[in-house]
């Protein structure tokens, strides 16, 4: 079983940035892909980016291609997701996961509590 903690969301103008964590344990982090995911309210939730366990490949959704990094440190058992030139349509609660593949958003039925980003224009 893996337990997942996001942090790093809050409050931020359009254009600004913000750097979202996500600690897992539980699992051999290093193993596994891992992937951010955004749910914005009465929307689904949406695959943001990818990250294979190597850290060699990377997948972003279009929406947020290059203005989003994701990048993780396998000795810290963390992933992260820097975003810059945020817009108020990035206003979401970010969820992480464990997925198939960089490329493939299937991820684990246990999601954690997630972090709020809001966008003000």
């Amino acid at each position: 079983q893996v337990q997942l903690v996001e942090s790093g969301g809050g409050l931020v103008q359009a254009g600004g940035s913000l750097r979202l964590s996500c600690a897992a344990s539980g699992r051999t982090f290093s193993s596994y892909a891992m992937g951010w995911f955004r749910q914005a309210p009465g929307k689904e939730r949406e695959f943001v980016a990818g990250i294979k366990w190597s850290g060699a490949s990377t997948y972003y959704a279009d929406s947020v291609k290059g203005r989003f990094t994701i990048s993780r440190d396998n000795a810290k058992n963390t992933v992260y997701l820097q975003m810059n030139s945020l817009k108020p349509e990035d206003t979401a609660v970010y969820y992480c996961n464990v997925i198939s593949d960089y490329n493939d958003p299937t991820p684990l039925p246990t999601w954690g509590q997630g972090t709020q980003v809001t966008v003000s224009s």
